[in-house]
């Protein structure tokens, strides 16, 4: 009876000093855990990083910490952690492949955030669809038309594709072509032309506005046009001069070709 006493008493001295280090890996761990989440936000907002990509990066590095100093608290009381381990591989293997749409969308989503090929505001072509981002998630993204239609794109479909920012410079070209009859004076058309782009006052003049004869078609003088406009002006800029060429050619007698049919009547 005493040896069993002996042995109980020596097994609860060894399990409690075991006990005692586990749970002081617990404390200590968490507080370095915290610790490290805490650096991760300061260093991030120091450099400005955006709010939800600190967040997540500071939260995925507490949990993975936190996880490995619950295994070393488990292996000091002497629980063999390799079959748990595997369990936990195995059901995060399981999981991933049950969400691996979701999963795609939210690496698309951190990466958009990341690199901001993007922003709120911006008119874009992506994912199969234009118009003006409206809101970012983490998951998809939503989309504004121009005639106010409201489209939520996931995130890998647009990663996954070519992204198109029309507003992510200050300033656009304006292309145009325009065609007039080969009887038409070269010259004169040309100086139409300028004339209208130094009285517009959203053309700017560096670089300066370029007109130059690009093609002899079939039926008609092609004009290709080139200005430089504020981006929030282009499409002022573009329908402005498509119709002021269109007044100004007929003020000047210039004619512009349309396609004509000849019919010819034969009396029998």
């Amino acid at each position: 009876m005493e040896d069993v006493m002996n042995k109980l008493i020596e097994w609860g001295s060894t399990f409690g000093i075991k006990l005692i280090a586990a749970i002081a890996i617990l404390v200590i761990g968490r507080i370095i855990a915290k610790s490290i989440r805490k650096l991760i936000v300061k260093v991030m907002d120091k450099r400005k990083v955006d709010k939800t990509i600190s967040s997540f990066i500071s939260s995925l590095a507490f949990s993975s910490l936190w996880v490995f100093v619950i295994l070393a608290a488990l292996s000091q009381l002497g629980i063999q952690t390799t079959s748990l381990m595997a369990v936990i591989g195995a059901a995060g293997l399981a999981i991933g492949l049950a969400l691996q749409g979701s999963l795609s969308n939210f690496a698309s989503g951190f990466l958009i955030i990341l690199f901001k090929p993007f922003k709120v505001g911006d008119y874009v072509e992506a994912g199969g669809v234009s118009g003006t981002i409206y809101k970012i998630t983490i998951f998809t993204t939503e989309y504004r038309t121009i005639d106010n239609k409201k489209i939520i794109v996931p995130n890998s479909q647009i990663m996954n594709g070519t992204i198109t920012n029309y507003t992510a410079e200050k300033t656009r070209r304006v292309d145009l072509v325009l065609g007039v009859s080969y009887e038409s004076d070269l010259k004169k058309v040309k100086d139409i032309l300028m004339g209208i782009f130094q009285k517009h006052k959203l053309i700017l003049k560096d670089p300066e506005p370029f007109v130059r004869l690009a093609e002899m078609a079939e039926s008609s003088l092609n004009f290709k046009v080139r200005v430089w406009t504020k981006t929030e002006d282009y499409w002022t800029v573009y329908f402005d001069l498509t119709e002021q060429a269109k007044l100004e050619f007929d003020k000047n007698g210039i004619n512009i070709p349309f396609p004509q049919m000849d019919v010819h009547l034969i009396n029998k």
